[in-house]
């Protein structure tokens, strides 16, 4: 059987990184207009939203206070699932396939993950605080 927990942390940065950085650019969209039709106006939930994305998204991926960063951005995408996808609706609507709400639900959860892993390696948390 191949053995592949050599691989174990190169894959979580990888993820970290890759997960982090496709984050902060719906970031860059919300704020800037950059590959949006405009961005979101200033003050806004939508704008907020996009703010969180992309500082968040780049902290989570350096792993910048990696852990609270995580929370606020799975937080922010179960509520951008809810109010912006699915809508409440008591029908179909709720299914992420039906509402385009596939990258909510999965960077919600990825973001937990995050949040509730205990080892962070390859990360400023690290540089920082050391190992934990």
């Amino acid at each position: 059987m191949l053995d592949f927990r050599p691989f174990e942390t190169a894959s979580f940065v990888a993820l970290r990184i890759i997960s982090g950085l496709l984050f902060a650019l719906h970031g860059v969209q919300k704020i800037f207009g950059i590959l949006a039709d405009a961005p979101a106006e200033f003050g806004t939930q939508m704008w907020a939203g996009g703010l969180i994305e992309l500082i968040g998204g780049v902290c989570i991926a350096i792993g910048l206070l990696t852990r609270p960063m995580a929370i606020l951005a799975s937080g922010t995408m179960a509520v951008a699932y809810i109010q912006f996808h699915w809508k409440g609706a008591l029908d179909q609507n709720f299914f992420p396939a039906v509402n385009k709400g596939d990258a909510a639900v999965l960077y919600c959860f990825l973001f937990l993950y995050f949040a509730l892993r205990r080892d962070n390696p390859a990360s400023v948390d690290r540089l920082i605080f050391g190992k934990r």
